[in-house]
């Protein structure tokens, strides 16, 4: 099966992460590793000048520390928290790091869907390496 699986995670969205773990869990190969990833979104331009500076630094913090509390009974897992805008950066950071497998939650497709694309959806078209979709 698949040696380096990454788990796409949205803090900010009521996905089952233990779920997504045991699918994970179900495809991997002996000895496979597997990484919680988190993309925080970068912070508009037009409104970073309005943000302390420490602010970046507290709020990546904080991303990592409820992603940890998040995966709590999941063994084995290394948990990553990233910036940028999550479709792109979950496949470079899948690029960069020889993931095999991408898996990732996604909601029912609306309209807006079709015309813009969800996360998962970009991901699916984008990524180098097999993903499954949790819905």
């Amino acid at each position: 099966m698949y040696k380096n699986i990454l788990v796409a995670t949205a803090l900010d969205h009521a996905h089952d992460i233990a779920a997504a773990f045991d699918i994970a869990r179900a495809l991997a190969a002996g000895g496979a590793s597997l990484t919680a990833l988190h993309v925080l979104e970068d912070i508009p331009a037009y409104a970073a000048q309005y943000v302390p500076a420490e602010q970046a630094g507290t709020r990546h913090a904080e991303a990592e520390a409820r992603l940890k509390a998040e995966l709590g009974g999941v063994a084995n897992v290394k948990p990553v928290v990233v910036s940028g805008h999550p479709g792109s950066t979950i496949v470079d950071y899948a690029d960069d790091h020889d993931i095999d497998c991408i898996i990732i939650a996604s909601h029912r497709p609306g309209l807006q869907d079709y015309f813009l694309g969800s996360t998962a959806g970009r991901v699916v078209r984008h990524a180098k390496c097999a993903v499954h979709v949790i819905r």
